[in-house]
């Protein structure tokens, strides 16, 4: 990531002007529950330290430009009034679908330059697309003075991301980078959105959560989230259910056809695994007992689910083997990375021995970090 004299040199190339202040979101990793939003379930997600930074400044006109750190040289530039017709691809879409969906909901938006930065890595299943979402989203209410509640910014970025740049997620992801605080984990109950704090300090434990990012991108738009989706929706409908929250026990699912069962089943037994290590850390009981759930979440995953991936399940497998508690894959699937509940201690043995079998198999080397609950989005100055 660039420092701010970087950026504010950036932001004068790009709009030939300075910035009226910077708003940073935060990537989130789920301890578990992934796939469980859209079926108003559970979920255990924290913030991470990294974020994406949006630059921002009112401009004169009714136009928005949009530049990235990320992307250098690159300036979209649209009417504000006619986002909704504008034919743009790629990563300026998350932003301009913040701010068409603004403009959509009656609000008065004027002229606006916006710069995004990220130490997040793309693709990586970490939510950088969110926190793309929820800073842009963070800033434009705050240089109009909309007033607007941070449940309502929520559903502003979370809509973007279905209609504007067409992935049909949950609102997991912009409800942690909105709503997360420092040093807990938050269980998420997409019934009500209901949320509750829960203490998470691993290091009092010798314990941390080790990222493995398999460097394998997932494009969450594409065919294979929505079919998920999909066979969700129509496996509740076969049950008579509005969704498959309203289901508890797995010997309900039986009748389904046997691919409907399978979907259904790592979405109730996720929700149950959500609540039962929410309990866990609540208790504050040891939290090397999760380990066994992480790992009964990533099998339900790779083989009900199957989002899988041969990257994933190696570095799964490896961790495991080398000495963590309990691993699994994180985010949507189809790529991105592995979660990893180990011994502070065996963290460079762990990263080593997951490297080693990247190269061993002729994958790409993975990137590793060490995650710890932080804040969620803010304006910075």
């Amino acid at each position: 990531m660039t420092s701010d004299p970087e950026a504010a040199a950036a932001f004068a190339a790009a709009f030939s002007d300075s910035a009226d202040g910077r708003w940073d979101a935060p990537g989130r990793v789920n301890l578990i529950g992934e796939h469980t939003d859209y079926n108003r379930g559970y979920a255990l997600p924290i913030a991470l330290p990294q974020v994406v930074r949006c630059y921002a400044a009112v401009r004169a006109g009714d136009r928005v430009r949009v530049a990235s750190q990320q992307y250098p040289g690159e300036v979209v530039d649209a009417s504000i009034a006619e986002l909704g017709l504008a034919n743009i691809d790629g990563w300026a879409r998350y932003p301009l679908g913040v701010v068409h969906e603004f403009v959509r909901r009656g609000h008065s938006i004027g002229g606006i330059d916006l710069l995004l930065d990220s130490d997040l890595p793309i693709g990586a299943g970490v939510s950088s697309s969110a926190a793309v979402e929820c800073s842009v989203a963070l800033a434009v209410s705050d240089l109009f003075s909309l007033g607007t509640t941070r449940e309502e910014l929520v559903d502003i970025a979370h809509t973007a991301e279905n209609f504007y740049v067409g992935a049909p997620t949950g609102k997991l992801d912009q409800s942690a980078a909105m709503h997360c605080t420092t040093g807990h984990a938050m269980l998420l109950d997409f019934a009500d959105d209901h949320r509750t704090q829960v203490p998470f300090d691993l290091a009092e434990r010798g314990l941390a959560l080790l990222i493995i990012d398999t460097m394998t991108k997932h494009e969450l738009a594409a065919g294979a989230y929505a079919e998920r989706r999909s066979e969700c929706e129509r496996a509740a409908a076969l049950l008579g259910v509005g969704s498959l929250r309203e289901v508890t026990n797995t010997d309900d699912l039986a009748g389904l056809p046997t691919l409907l069962e399978r979907r259904a089943r790592h979405v109730v037994t996720e929700s149950a695994r959500v609540l039962a290590i929410a309990d866990a850390l609540t208790t504050r009981a040891d939290p090397r007992i999760i380990g066994p759930m992480l790992a009964a979440g990533h099998a339900s995953l790779r083989d009900d689910f199957e989002v899988s991936t041969p990257e994933l399940d190696t570095a799964v497998d490896v961790a495991t083997a080398a000495g963590a508690h309990g691993a699994r894959l994180v985010g949507g699937g189809f790529g991105g990375s592995v979660i990893a509940l180990v011994e502070v201690a065996d963290v460079a043995a762990i990263d080593h021995a997951v490297t080693a079998a990247f190269r061993s198999a002729g994958f790409a080397d993975p990137r590793t970090l060490v995650a710890a609950a932080a804040a969620a989005a803010r304006r910075v100055r």
